[in-house]
């Protein structure tokens, strides 16, 4: 796809060249001041000669004196560009700049007659000339599509927008220093395997040359941060990227970020609390913190209290209270997932309790506006978890919501290869789209040698970013969300 250039920016940047100028320098600023910090030290600074960079959104006036609103990451400030302070090429320049341009200016820090800090300029410099428009200043960018699509416009050309992927970083800096501070280690998997696993979804094909075999994109670093766990190292993390060849929706991406976290010693519960610590600190590093010292965000007009302690129900307690049945009332439940159109494609507990799952995701879960862990789901649907030894109709997992949105999945790791076999047969016997179809030997083998008892879980970062930001959709929460192919 080829966008036309406007002929007026073709002949200014002809014209840069043919005097000499370098539209493009590959020198670097000289002391470059970011607008925030000038603006934050001008009183005491007032005087002081400076240099500012930054993409020329604005201007004003034209003739012997102009007006630049100079954009850089941290705000704006004005250069003001008169003709008696500036050097004759300097001036010259201004002839020759687009919006859109980024320049560099040098000048004397001066309040205007109207008072608004400003930087008087006595030297200019194009370091990068736009061929392209921007955006109209009083219409910006409104299409969303095209908002996700052009996100490096969006960044510059919508007031919000980067200081919203700004926090997005700072909540995945709070994820790392809450694991690092209590002793986990940051470590990096494989994003090809050999057997997928460690969730149910469709994987991304793809295959190596050389070794003429067939790989998957992770779907899930589970099964790998498990082996680590054999290894002897006993608390490991990983902010993942993981790929599902699957739908797109306001809360699915086939490419997204996934924490996932495990700890020797340890079980779902202690997990839960884990959780709970690591979204309050987000919370917190993305701004939700109140005066009175309560948490609390708002997500579609519903404002969510995240001050701790998170409430924690029963998968069997919810589903009673929600669907009206006991979830082991296996007569009423047949008959209302009947009529419910939901269908048991197979024999055997896992095809039951995936369609009991159904009605529990259908009617409980949109419930769940949380903050709340929902423990103890069905052992069958649980091939990884550990059953209880209360019943072990029951597994030792929670889900966390938020929203009605689920943002974490957690268990006591079956730490039995025995046992995990067994299960691995199970789910490829009873495979469906998104079960693995294959077992995953090595990863039993790794378990013979020993796994200490151990909590595992995995949190969709983008779902928990969309929460604490307020944002509506996956996409405002992704810089490059996927989109169809551009109509030309």
């Amino acid at each position: 796809m080829t966008t036309p250039y406007s002929e007026d920016r073709l002949q200014k940047l002809a014209d840069l060249r043919a005097a000499g100028v370098d539209p493009y320098p590959a020198s670097p600023p000289s002391q470059r001041e970011c607008a925030a910090e000038v603006l934050a030290t001008f009183d005491a600074r007032e005087g002081e000669t400076v240099t500012v960079c930054g993409r020329v959104l604005g201007r004003r006036g034209y003739g012997k004196l102009a007006f630049l609103d100079l954009d850089d990451i941290s705000g704006r400030i004005q250069a003001v560009m008169e003709k008696a302070l500036l050097d004759e090429d300097s001036f010259s320049l201004l002839k020759q700049m687009n919006l859109g341009d980024f320049i560099e200016v040098t000048g004397e820090l001066k309040k205007t007659q109207k008072g608004q800090p400003s930087v008087y300029g006595t030297r200019m410099r194009i370091l990068s000339k736009a061929l392209l428009d921007p955006p109209a200043k009083w219409h910006g960018m409104n299409d969303v599509e095209l908002r996700a699509r052009m996100r490096y416009v969006d960044l510059f050309a919508n007031e919000g927008i980067r200081p919203h992927f700004l926090k997005r970083s700072a909540i995945l800096s709070s994820i790392r220093a809450t694991l690092t501070k209590n002793a986990y280690t940051e470590v990096e998997t494989p994003v090809l395997h050999p057997v997928y696993g460690g969730a149910n979804a469709r994987p991304f094909h793809t295959h190596h040359n050389t070794l003429d075999m067939g790989l998957y994109l992770r779907i899930a670093p589970e099964l790998y941060l498990k082996r680590l766990l054999v290894g002897g190292m006993e608390r490991v993390f990983e902010l993942a990227r993981v790929f599902r060849n699957e739908g797109i929706s306001n809360r699915h991406n086939p490419e997204f970020t996934m924490l996932e976290f495990y700890e020797a010693y340890a079980d779902y519960s202690i997990m839960a609390d884990r959780t709970e610590q690591l979204v309050v600190d987000a919370a917190c590093a993305a701004g939700c913190e109140q005066e009175d010292g309560t948490i609390q965000t708002t997500f579609r007009d519903e404002t969510f209290n995240l001050t701790p302690p998170f409430n924690r129900i029963r998968y069997a307690d919810a589903f009673l209270e929600h669907v009206g049945i006991e979830a082991t009332n296996r007569e009423a439940l047949a008959e209302r997932i009947h009529s419910e159109g939901i269908d048991i494609s197979g024999e055997g507990d896992y095809f039951w309790w995936k369609a009991v799952n159904n009605l529990f995701e259908r009617f409980v879960e949109p419930q769940l506006r949380g903050p709340v862990f929902v423990t103890h789901y069905p052992a069958a649907i649980c091939p990884l978890a550990k059953p209880s030894p209360e019943d072990p109709t029951w597994a030792e997992r929670f889900e966390f919501f938020l929203g009605g949105m689920e943002l974490a999945n957690a268990f006591s790791e079956l730490n039995d290869p025995e046992l995990q076999l067994e299960n691995f047969k199970r789910q490829v016997e009873d495979s469906d789209d998104e079960s693995p179809n294959e077992i995953d030997h090595d990863y039993v083998r790794a378990l013979a040698y020993g796994m200490p008892p151990a909590g595992g879980c995995g949190i969709g970062i983008d779902r928990l970013v969309m929460i604490l930001l307020g944002s509506d959709s996956i996409r405002d929460v992704l810089l490059f969300p996927l989109m169809r192919p551009d109509e030309d």
